[in-house]
């Protein structure tokens, strides 16, 4: 039996820093990992696609470039490059991780599958095909979520793709249809069609990005239809099936009966990974999608067990997970009393323009019962936006009519995140929407125009 003081089961972003946290204190701390280091966002998340859609940011400036005046004949898509530029970065990423929980005193670095025997004793199967029981005062499970996949009629019958498999492609898709119009989705679409796809997109629901107010959701809408990007709403698909090398679907809806095309990605959520971990060996409660049941600050229903990450519902964002990690290690190192009840939840979608998001918006609001204000306006009516040919998209915030303070915002446009985060640290400072109208800010910035956003109100 090896007896650790700390185990944590995944080494993803909340699971990496933790380890080496709670070995730097003194703990005796193992971590078991059954893949690879970095979780979802180094290894086929954030930093291989944001890699990619750089490249094909790249393709779409070189595309239109004629309206800044500098003509650029033809330009190729050279896919292989674009990927081993991909694979090259997140190698540089994972080794960088891995190195540093390599050279953390008092850290074992396991790679296996966990899986519990009891509340406090894990049975690892190893990697190298031999099994070891670990056992710990504390366990912290880090394990993450993986693609989700609907009951379709024939999906298992096709060679259909996931977030995941989709970065080990060979080629550009001649016609990529993807299913379900969430964040994961809409960056894939518009990637694959600025490389040079046809892309369709089949979305349940009435409009791209259900959670999103209705003004957000048109704009964005919008400048699919202008990127060449077919999106059917009210269509689901009913079917799938292969004939003559080619995928042909079967939908039900308000779109068309059937297409067919060369490649289907299946981007219509993701699952925890907790199938295996042996939770019914223990007291840990979890919901109807196995999502592990946390308080308030990440305890399980067995109180020296805590979870972190995707693998306990709520955001899936990374930013998520090492805030997770930091409410923990105060808690059990400084002798604070964290939790996660009222953290700020911002996040950005890396379509071209971003969407950045923050704080409550407008349905929240109203469902709410606050008595607010909202300040709009345009990308087109940014001066910066218009210098730069950047013009798509709008500014959005929700202001509290009587404190005046910044209860939310979504930015569409060019470094919507950047702008975003400006709204976000205003509101973390209780900063007016007063006192931004009024402030001085560089010219020309984007960041410039929040003024104007709130001479709106």
């Amino acid at each position: 039996m090896n007896k650790f003081d700390a185990i944590v089961i995944g080494a993803g972003q909340a699971g990496v820093p933790l380890a080496k946290k709670l070995a730097g204190a003194g703990w005796k701390t193992a971590l078991i990992e059954k893949r690879a280091i970095g979780g979802t966002c180094i290894n086929d998340g954030c930093t291989p696609t944001k890699t990619m859609i750089a490249s094909a940011r790249m393709a779409y400036l070189a595309g239109r470039s004629d309206e800044l005046g500098i003509h650029i004949p033809e330009y190729k898509v050279d896919f292989k490059a674009i990927m081993n530029r991909k694979s090259t970065i997140v190698q540089q990423f994972r080794e960088g991780a891995t190195k540093g929980l390599e050279e953390t005193r008092n850290l074992t670095l396991v790679y296996g599958t966990a899986r519990f025997v009891d509340p406090h004793t894990l049975y690892v199967d190893m990697n190298d095909g031999s099994f070891e029981n670990y056992t710990a005062k504390k366990i912290f499970i880090n394990t993450g979520c993986t693609p989700f996949l609907p009951d379709i009629k024939g999906l298992q019958d096709v060679p259909y793709l996931t977030s995941t498999t989709l970065l080990e492609i060979n080629e550009v898709p001649e016609h990529l249809l993807i299913i379900g119009a969430g964040y994961i989705g809409l960056e894939f679409a518009q990637l694959f069609r600025r490389l040079g796809a046809k892309v369709t997109i089949v979305e349940k629901s009435d409009r791209l990005m259900p959670k999103e107010d209705d003004d957000i959701c048109a704009a964005m809408s919008e400048i699919f239809d202008q990127d060449g990007i077919r999106v059917w709403t009210e269509t689901q698909v009913e079917s799938l099936s292969l004939k003559s090398g080619k995928v042909h679907a079967k939908l039900e809806g308000k779109g068309p009966a059937s297409l067919s095309c060369s490649h289907v990605l299946v981007a219509s959520g993701r699952s925890p990974q907790t199938a295996t971990l042996g939770l019914e060996n223990t007291g840990i409660q979890s919901d109807e999608k196995g999502f592990v049941k946390v308080n308030t600050r990440l305890q399980t229903a067995e109180q020296h067990i805590y979870a972190l990450g995707d693998v306990k519902g709520g955001p899936a964002f990374t930013h998520i997970s090492y805030n997770d990690h930091l409410v923990i290690t105060e808690n059990l190192l400084n002798g604070r009393h964290k939790d996660i009840s009222k953290r700020m939840i911002p996040y950005c979608m890396f379509t071209d323009p971003q969407l950045g998001r923050v704080g409550m918006n407008e349905s929240q609001a109203k469902e709410a019962g606050i008595d607010y204000l909202v300040a709009s306006i345009p990308m087109k009516n940014v001066a910066r936006a218009i210098e730069t040919a950047e013009t798509r998209g709008l500014m959005k915030a929700i202001i509290d009519k009587k404190s005046r303070r910044i209860l939310g915002a979504a930015i569409i446009g060019e470094q919507g995140g950047e702008i975003m985060t400006v709204l976000q640290m205003a509101m973390m400072g209780k900063i007016t929407a007063d006192e931004i109208r009024s402030g001085i800010f560089a010219h020309p910035l984007y960041s410039e125009s929040l003024n104007n956003l709130f001479m709106s109100v």
